[in-house]
């Protein structure tokens, strides 16, 4: 009987092959923006040529639209900063041994936040703060805490305990343990609930423009109360391309933030 030979490549060839044959991290990061580029030089080829009515000329006037997006900007880029300066030392400080406690208080503070239609948390602070910027941050800023707050906790509390000890025994303090090997460790994970919440506070801001806000949702708005079609679906376009760009400049943040040993 003669011997037959097993030509099934192994789990280890199959995982090389794989990994040579995949687009390197930055091949894949260069694909998005230049599809993004393409549809927004589409847009303006179409705003610089098309007929367009009264109401729509005034509406999508570049110094108008330009005007809108510096707005969004501003707001997202705000709550962002806010978010960032309270719920990464929060979720620090809730994941070291003596306020564990509190976890549970803070978590679903953080859950109502999220919970609650966006819509309806703006309309009450906007009715307690004033319509207007301020109503329109601080509704941002509770709506986008979670993922941040989430993801620091977790991020910090799968970093592996025996690297902890070992980082003690070599007679580190407890800020140079944090500084040093948690949250570098922790940075995937935690990067993740940023890009998430940096999406929904993108996406989420085009509602400000109900409380006098300011930002994109005005072209929204218009194209609906106006029954201006274009303008709908030129805004909402818009804020999509304005929300895929900062998904992927937040891509782009992880992929260089990480440190190269987690990376494949």
């Amino acid at each position: 009987m003669s011997a037959t030979v097993n030509d099934t490549p192994t789990a280890e060839a199959q995982e090389t092959t794989a990994r040579n044959s995949a687009p390197s991290g930055w091949k894949a990061l260069i694909i998005q923006p230049v599809i993004l580029g393409l549809i927004l030089a589409g847009m303006l080829f179409w705003l610089g040529n098309a007929q367009l009515t009264e109401v729509e000329k005034v509406t999508l006037a570049p110094a108008s639209i330009w005007s809108l997006t510096l707005e969004h900007l501003k707001l997202t880029a705000i709550s962002a900063v806010i978010v960032l300066a309270l719920a990464i030392p929060l979720g620090i400080i809730l994941t070291r041994k003596p306020f564990r406690k509190l976890t549970g208080f803070f978590m679903g503070l953080a859950n109502v936040g999220q919970a609650a239609p966006m819509v309806g948390l703006i309309v009450l602070f906007a009715f307690w703060l004033g319509f207007g910027t301020n109503a329109a941050l601080v509704t941002l800023v509770v709506y986008a805490f979670l993922p941040v707050l989430k993801n620091t906790m977790v991020g910090l509390d799968a970093v592996d305990h025996r690297l902890i000890e070992a980082a003690r025994g070599m007679g580190m303090s407890a800020m140079q343990v944090l500084f040093k090997v948690e949250l570098p460790l922790a940075v995937p994970v935690m990067l993740a609930g940023i890009r998430t919440a940096l999406v929904l506070l993108v996406g989420s801001a085009t509602l400000a423009t109900f409380i006098n806000g300011g930002g994109l949702g005005l072209l929204i708005t218009t194209g609906v109360n106006l029954a201006q079609n274009r303008v709908l679906v030129f805004g909402s376009v818009l804020v999509a391309i304005f929300a895929l760009a900062i998904d992927w400049l937040a891509r782009v943040v992880e992929h260089i933030a990480t440190p190269k040993g987690l990376t494949r």
